[in-house]
């Protein structure tokens, strides 16, 4: 657990921290929770939570919501109250606090800090549909007709809302080489990268040397842009098991397509998660990420991945060390890299060594640096 952090001239009750939502428990909660254990006197702020589905560093911050937390059904059907949140973001009272963090994939890095105050971004990615996967999730076979044009006319409100709120952060960081050149394509802005924190102590190869287990593995949510479906598809043409973790609003149309080799296991706890990255043949990765970090602990636990050669798999996959890649965004690329596992000779350790890089000591050290540094220059 990180030790709180002093800065000169503030007082730990003065910081607000802010993040999108609080209703799931992924690689972006990992970035929270480091900074909730940084700064424990802080106040979170963000649009809506749901109690109890936290770390305990998180679950003991005060927290204030918007007025969002309080809309129908907000957990299951978030995705439509889209529109409302940049309101919902700018009405979060910041006055009295000197030093604002936002941890933003979609609208927290949009908050409207007081006078004088200084904002520091944590950016996972700029708001995915309302750039380049805006048809993956309001495809035109599904959003048809009226509801397409209304859907295009309100993201093209957010999208204009999301750059010109960029100008109120101080400072980007961003989790992966591959998100800062998005930040400096969308709104113009240079960013440090700073890769999330992995929990390379929890996700370890097993005791025993064993041999690579006989199924394929993806943890993710599912969501249209992850391609799941490519996976199952490729997985079917080569005759090899394919486990799915994780649940999403895809999940019904993927078992609709899936063959019975295909078996989806919704959330599982840690530990079974650790046990299924230990035993899988490879994990896998069909679809473009920011970074990945389900990748990274597969191989924290020794295990090749097999990812499309975009976005930040480049970033944590070591071609023909640590995993393969595959060129063409479809079944059959995927299906063919999958083919060649059988060809690779990987060494577990040196797939754990990859994963050492992305370890939560170094994300905690290095963002303490450049917390401080960020702090230190409001003088200059």
């Amino acid at each position: 657990m990180a030790d709180p952090l002093a800065l000169p001239g503030l007082d730990a009750s003065r910081v607000a921290i802010v993040h999108d939502w609080l209703i799931t428990d992924r690689g972006g909660e990992r970035v929270l929770e480091t900074l909730c254990q940084l700064f424990p006197g802080a106040t979170l702020f963000t649009l809506f939570r749901v109690p109890g589905t936290q770390a305990p560093a998180i679950e003991r911050m005060k927290v204030k919501s918007s007025l969002i937390s309080g809309l129908p059904l907000v957990r299951k059907i978030y995705r439509y109250y889209l529109p409302l949140f940049p309101r919902a973001i700018e009405a979060l009272d910041l006055r009295g606090f000197d030093l604002v963090i936002s941890s933003s994939h979609c609208a927290a890095k949009g908050v409207i800090p007081a006078s004088g105050a200084r904002h520091l971004c944590y950016c996972h990615t700029p708001m995915r549909y309302a750039y380049e996967l805006f048809d993956d999730y309001f495809p035109p076979d599904k959003w048809a007709g009226l509801f397409h044009v209304a859907a295009r006319f309100i993201m093209s409100r957010v999208r204009r809302w999301d750059i010109a709120s960029s100008t109120r952060v101080g400072r980007f960081l961003a989790n992966s080489a591959n998100t800062a050149l998005r930040i400096k394509k969308y709104y113009g802005r240079d960013s440090i990268v700073l890769y999330p924190p992995v929990d390379t102590d929890f996700f370890t190869p097993p005791a025993t040397v064993t041999p690579p287990g006989s199924y394929l593995l993806t943890v993710s949510a599912l969501v249209p842009y992850k391609r799941i479906d490519r996976a199952i598809l490729a997985a079917a043409r080569s005759g090899i098991e394919y486990l799915v973790v994780g649940n999403g609003p895809e999940r019904r149309r993927l078992e609709r397509i899936a063959p019975a080799t295909t078996r989806f296991l919704g959330n599982v706890g840690r530990s079974e998660l650790r046990e299924l990255y230990r035993g899988c043949a490879a994990f896998v990765l069909p679809g473009e990420e920011d970074l990945g970090i389900a990748p990274i602990e597969a191989q924290a636990c020794g295990r090749p991945v097999v990812a499309l050669a975009r976005g930040g798999a480049i970033e944590t996959v070591v071609e023909g060390e640590t995993g393969l890649f595959f060129n063409e965004e479809d079944p059959a690329s995927l299906a063919g890299a999958i083919d060649k596992l059988g060809t690779f000779e990987f060494n577990s350790a040196a797939i754990r060594a990859q994963s050492l890089r992305f370890s939560r000591q170094i994300f905690e050290e290095r963002l303490r640096e450049l917390t401080t540094e960020f702090w230190n220059e409001r003088q200059c």
